[in-house]
């Protein structure tokens, strides 16, 4: 259990059977009445945020999250397969699982992935991916970095935004957070 008076921005707590994370609070503690705690939290399956007022010292649920380094090694059918690095267990995780993070996952890629018991509730990418340029617009003598950008797919299939003298077979890093190009590698 954790008080209400305890919480800071990314604490996960139990409500209403999901997992809430902490998004911002606010201690109030106007002239008159009691103190209140006013939060925003974000369903960490859903992605839904809400907001919420508790009183101050309520106590509620903290929600405990296991994180486990793992490594990516196929996809079957559907499914793509991750295998725990310390024991060896492979998880099966389906594409609606992992969202949108799914067109920067390669093969022997390790991520972390959080659960909540059983369940599987976020994959975490590493913040940078080394990927190769698999299709886009040839080069041309003269284009600069400060000269623009062209889209770009990269091995995994992801379409990124790269400067025009980036051609195909060239190691690009991007950044996950936000599908952006950062150099060549």
């Amino acid at each position: 259990m954790i008080s209400s008076n305890d919480f800071r921005t990314g604490t996960t707590i139990e409500l209403d059977g999901n997992v809430w994370r902490v998004v911002e609070f606010l201690h109030v503690k106007p002239g008159k009445g009691s103190a209140f705690v006013r939060t925003k939290l974000k369903n960490v399956q859903t992605g839904g945020v809400v907001e919420r007022t508790f009183r101050a010292g309520e106590t509620v649920p903290q929600a405990t999250l296991e994180k486990r380094t793992m490594q990516y090694t196929y996809k079957d059918a559907e499914q793509f397969v991750f295998m725990d690095m310390q024991t060896f267990e492979e998880t099966r995780l389906n594409e609606s699982e992992i969202g949108d993070r799914v067109k920067y996952i390669k093969e022997e890629m390790e991520v972390n992935v959080i659960s909540w018991g059983e369940q599987v509730i976020d994959v975490e990418l590493p913040t940078t991916v080394v990927l190769e340029v698999t299709d886009t617009d040839p080069g041309v003598k003269g284009d600069t970095a400060t000269g623009g950008t062209k889209p770009a797919i990269v091995e995994t299939g992801a379409q990124v935004m790269v400067p025009l003298f980036i051609s195909i077979g060239e190691r690009i890093k991007i950044d996950t957070r936000n599908d952006s190009y950062l150099g060549r590698e």
